[in-house]
């Protein structure tokens, strides 16, 4: 008996603290996530909401229902309300209820009613509380305020990016798995987020789900609610792997409708387990633009996980001893020039170029990592942690190889990947006020350093009167530089008998040469300085229509002059295994599906050669190909569209190429 009094201890301490001035913190820790008392959940959850002296807001209603597709408003009202099984004069104070709510709410925000967009759903665990209709419209704007994130209505909206993010995190081979179906979150999740799970699970489990959120105060909660929702099914999700991607949609949206209330507890907990293994500086970083509804913070193209340099500083000194805290391995994948010129004595150094430049050193280089990251734990050092935190140099030029690291990981599906947003510049940075925290530093050698030390040496020159010196020198570097643009572009072709990154001039008398320059596009193989950012034609393509073919039987056509098996690369680093294939007229790359049987492929490029205008190879990276494609405008090129491989055997693959282009050019004079 003394157990049973214990156990509903703190619901007499619960009423004892309504009773006086509590805070949501106050309620928290008498209740613990408990689902409440019916007699006590109105009050809880108006201070919860911190709408307890909100006020009656309806008086400003002028109770004139004029909205433009009110009709629709009031018709689902009703619909909703039949449902509900009520006797036919509490169905119509309902249905008067939340119609006044939801029209006072459009017209208040100057919004326009959708249909399923989640409003009444949101209303029902509301009107189970029994409260006048003021405090249950302070409520429900209340939830929509700070709860649901906004714009997720829309499929590109920031809140959809960032549960794959957490779930690629988490369970990077289930998000592969649902990439490769082409199953984004907006597919599934769209219900749970604009109803808080109210329009998917039966009444009971909203309302303890609710009681268990409004405690925690948490609005970022509900990702972890959704991921958890995931990643239980993901065993039932993965067998599903014949079935069509509306199938497995259905059963992803549906999934809610199983939870029993019950079941409510260990679903909230295990969701709180997820969040304190889950860096924070995200959800700081993110969390105004999903709320205040405005969308400057775009995810969509983010690799993975982002990682603040505060976090990861503030981890790093971290001596709490929490096991279940996030504890980062911190990579550093900068050049060796770049990591010795000074980075944090944390660091685990893997050199990002030695990708391309030597595979298989880089395949030890990381077992190193993997051993040094499983020693580290097991000593319990500062610099040991099971979240692997990558560090680039914070500038374009490197941190495209440094995505492609990440991305071999992430295809690797090596859980607890995050990068760090800025990078060195921005760890540089936080620490300028005292850089004997970086290692090593050499401010001649650092790529902060030298830059601000140059620009200052420009700004004192200016000041003694040289600054009409040095725009000259600007000016006549510009015209030199396109002057060498204009030349390169005009008068060099490739040698098919030289290196990929060698170049041969070509006289005025050359036919070929002048043939190409006057009728064909202009044709070289050079140093790939342009952005790595051109956009590929290839990513706009519609994913439905792409053509499947067998790949050996692909290999066998009379038509096939060679082919080169290869890494196509994308402009986010991930890389996915293809073959280049080389006809008469055409480029054709064919990428592996892994995920079926028989040597099936997609047709991802098909280009005629007639395109190509530019073969560029990194000096540095000799095996990097980029097939630009364009059309010449004048004495200069436009660049319209480009193709990137990571082609082993690169020397024969651009000869070719540049060969069958020759011919054609020939042929056609």
């Amino acid at each position: 008996m003394a157990s049973v009094d214990d156990d509903n201890g703190w619901v007499a301490d619960l009423e004892s603290a309504l009773l006086e001035e509590c805070s949501v913190a106050d309620i928290y820790c008498i209740c613990k996530g408990k689902p409440l008392p019916d007699n006590l959940r109105a009050e809880v959850w108006q201070i919860c909401l911190d709408v307890r002296d909100k006020g009656n807001q309806l008086d400003h209603f002028n109770e004139i229902y004029d909205l433009p597709n009110q009709s629709v408003l009031r018709e689902d009202c009703r619909n909703f309300v039949s449902k509900l099984g009520n006797d036919e004069e509490d169905k119509l104070s309902v249905v008067s209820d939340l119609e006044s709510i939801l029209t006072f709410y459009c017209k208040s925000r100057n919004l326009t009613y959708i249909k399923n967009n989640g409003w009444i759903e949101l209303l029902l665990p509301l009107l189970t509380l029994k409260v006048n209709r003021s405090t249950t419209y302070n409520l429900f704007e209340a939830i929509r305020d700070t709860y649901v994130p906004q714009n997720c209505h829309t499929n590109d909206g920031n809140a959809f990016h960032i549960l794959r993010l957490l779930l690629l995190y988490h369970d990077p081979e289930l998000c592969s798995f649902l990439d490769t179906k082409r199953i984004t979150p907006d597919k599934y999740c769209l219900t749970w987020f604009q109803s808080l799970f109210a329009a998917t699970c039966n009444l009971q489990v909203v309302i303890n789900m609710w009681d268990y959120y409004f405690q925690q105060s948490d609005p970022f909660f509900i990702f972890f609610l959704s991921l958890i929702m995931v990643i239980n099914a993901r065993e039932q999700i993965i067998s599903m792997k014949s079935e069509s991607r509306d199938v497995i949609i259905s059963n992803l949206t549906n999934m809610p409708c199983a939870l029993e209330a019950e079941d409510v507890g260990d679903f909230c907990s295990l969701a709180q387990y997820y969040a304190l293994k889950t860096p924070v500086s995200f959800r700081t970083d993110l969390m105004q633009n999903l709320y205040n509804g405005t969308n400057d913070a775009v995810v969509s193209q983010a690799l993975c996980l982002p990682v603040s340099v505060s976090e990861l500083v503030e981890n790093t000194s971290n001596e709490s001893g929490n096991i279940d805290a996030v504890r980062f391995f911190l990579v550093d994948c900068r050049p060796v020039e770049q990591y010795n010129a000074g980075h944090l004595p944390t660091a685990f150094h893997l050199d990002c170029n030695l990708m391309l430049q030597e595979p298989s050193a880089f395949n030890t280089a990381v077992q190193g990592l993997l051993s040094a990251q499983k020693q580290a734990l097991a000593h319990n050092s500062t610099a040991g942690g099971e979240h692997l935190c990558f560090l680039g140099s914070g500038r374009n030029e490197e941190d495209q190889y440094t995505h492609m690291v990440v991305a071999s990981f992430l295809q690797k599906h090596t859980q607890y990947v995050s990068l760090l947003t800025g990078g060195y510049c921005a760890l540089h940075h936080y620490f300028s006020d005292d850089l004997e925290f970086l290692q090593d530093h050499n401010p001649k050698l650092c790529i902060v350093c030298g830059p601000m030390q140059q620009q200052q040496q420009q700004q004192q020159g200016q000041v003694k009167g040289q600054s009409t010196d040095l725009f000259g020198k600007i000016s006549a570097a510009m015209k030199s530089k396109s002057a060498e643009v204009k030349e390169k572009l005009i008068d060099y072709i490739v040698n098919p008998n030289n290196s990929p990154v060698q170049e041969r001039h070509v006289s005025s008398s050359d036919k070929i040469g002048k043939r190409y320059r006057n009728v064909a596009p202009v044709f070289s193989i050079d140093d790939d300085h342009e952005n790595a950012t051109t956009n590929n034609m290839e990513d706009a393509t519609n994913e439905e229509c792409r053509e499947l073919v067998q790949i050996q039987s692909w290999l066998k056509h009379p038509e096939v002059i060679e082919h080169f098996p290869c890494q196509e690369v994308k402009i986010n680093g991930f890389m996915y295994k293809s073959h280049l294939i080389v006809t008469n007229s055409e480029l054709i790359v064919l990428r592996e599906m892994p995920d079926r049987k028989g040597g099936i492929a997609e047709v991802i490029v098909k280009r005629p050669l007639s395109a190509i205008v530019k073969i560029t190879a990194r000096k540095r990276h000799p095996e990097l190909i980029t097939f630009k494609y364009g059309v010449p405008d004048g004495e200069n090129l436009i660049i319209s569209d480009m193709d990137r491989f990571l082609i082993p055997n690169a020397d024969k693959a651009t000869k070719v190429v540049s060969e069958q282009i020759l011919k054609q050019l020939k042929n056609k004079e």
